[in-house]
């Protein structure tokens, strides 16, 4: 092994371990930091060029993740996720009807709104609701989390990875969501039917829950209105831009401009929204697997070939449920992206997506909208416990693993007919 594979393989581990536990010795760096200079490591070390390193970025990527935060932005500064959690929450009159409709506005909000978004803003009004009703907040919130990340995987806008894997497998929008749509559903309903069995104590009873719709936070549905238009034009346009030759980042990129334009916020104040820490995060990646991939050091890993079996099927799963609580999901599916461009399959494309996304309900650091949720309510004052995660995490992540496994393989059968 000579210099460059040795720099590599060095680099490679010491920044996927700061990645791993956030941190490295002596240095005050998170993960974001980490990544960064891992990045800028490889080129300065000669593992790869300047130029080389550019152009592994994957733009399109960028353009689609930026598009979308900046969208959110502007609809949060009007009230949108306050409008949408007062409308529907509200409508809960049982601990398990409320439990459902957390399950359900989660899972279907970041479909297309990207999951960790959704977390952050609905996870203050879960805790405010159930506060206000003496319930206990932890298994509404565990359910949330569990809910954005199956029901994310259902589109490509849901969440960062599925983003990455659309744009690399130019699998059409429709399609994409036509496949895993009845997995993301019957994953949510798993995840009700655990929650409640697993916390009974809390929803064997009926006791009414009205929810007063004012909780305090205000929204301007009349500002609102032009960036609604705009939001759902964008949705149809991810449906059609194939058949009108637009690619999915130009969408995204265009509605943001159109909601830049016409919204009544200053242009600056949607800006602050966007985290562009986390575009430098995913821009750093895409550099590091590109810099050990072409100095040859995992040539073995990347020459793993994949078929169109249930045996890759499940070793795709397998590997996810490892890798994602290892590194977590995203970076874990930046690093595999070589094996399947290699393997040029949809099906497979798919089981990536869906078993990187499940994959991370099984631990803590499994998924970023995870340690989200986990994060706010800490700052609300409710801790959510391991054992309190893990419980459900493990049965939830089988049985519904076990699901997709099974409709995948079922897909891949009729698309041979």
């Amino acid at each position: 092994m000579g210099y460059t594979q040795i720099t590599a393989l060095t680099i490679f581990i010491i920044t996927y371990i700061g990645i791993i536990f956030n941190k490295l010795p002596l240095l005050k760096l998170n993960r974001i930091g980490i990544a960064f200079a891992g990045g800028v490591l490889m080129i300065v070390c000669g593992v790869i060029s300047f130029e080389d390193a550019i152009q592994s970025i994957d733009f399109n990527t960028i353009a689609l993740l930026l598009g979308m935060m900046i969208i959110i932005s502007a609809l949060q500064l009007e009230g949108f996720f306050e409008c949408i959690s007062q409308k529907t929450i509200s409508k809960a009159n049982t601990s398990s009807r409320l439990l459902t409709i957390v399950v359900f506005i989660t899972g279907f909000a970041s479909a297309f709104l990207v999951n960790d978004a959704v977390v952050l803003l609905f996870t203050p009004v879960v805790i405010h609701i159930c506060r206000k009703y003496s319930l206990n907040p932890m298994p509404f919130l565990l359910a949330e989390i569990f809910a954005s990340n199956a029901g994310s995987l259902m589109a490509i806008t849901g969440n960062p990875q599925n983003m990455i894997i659309g744009i690399a497998s130019n699998i059409d929008y429709a399609k994409f969501m036509l496949y895993l749509l009845p997995i993301a559903v019957l994953s949510m309903i798993v995840i009700i039917y655990v929650i409640n069995r697993t916390n009974h104590d809390i929803f064997k009873t009926k006791q009414l829950v009205f929810v007063n719709e004012d909780n305090g936070k205000t929204y301007h549905l009349k500002n609102m209105r032009v960036l609604l238009v705009i939001f759902c034009f964008v949705i149809v346009g991810f449906f059609v831009g194939k058949l009108i030759g637009i690619s999915i980042p130009i969408i995204a990129l265009v509605g943001a401009a159109l909601t830049i334009m016409f919204s009544k916020q200053k242009s600056e104040d949607i800006l602050k929204g966007v985290d562009f820490s986390l575009l430098l995060f995913f821009t750093s990646l895409f550099i590091i697997v590109a810099a050990v991939k072409q100095s040859g050091v995992l040539d073995m890993v990347f020459q793993i070939n994949l078929q169109e079996n249930m045996i890759s099927i499940i070793v795709i799963f397998a590997l996810s449920l490892l890798l994602s609580q290892i590194v977590s999901n995203v970076p874990y599916t930046i690093l595999v992206l070589p094996i399947f461009t290699l393997a040029g399959s949809e099906i497979l494309w798919l089981t990536l997506a869906t078993s990187s996304t499940l994959a991370g309900n099984l631990t803590v650091i499994g998924a970023m909208a995870n340690l989200i949720v986990i994060e706010q309510a800490e700052k609300e004052g409710v801790i959510i416990t391991p054992r309190k995660f893990y419980r459900p995490a493990l049965i939830i992540t089988f049985l519904t693993c076990l699901i997709a496994i099974g409709i995948l393989y079922l897909e891949l059968l009729l698309s041979r007919i």
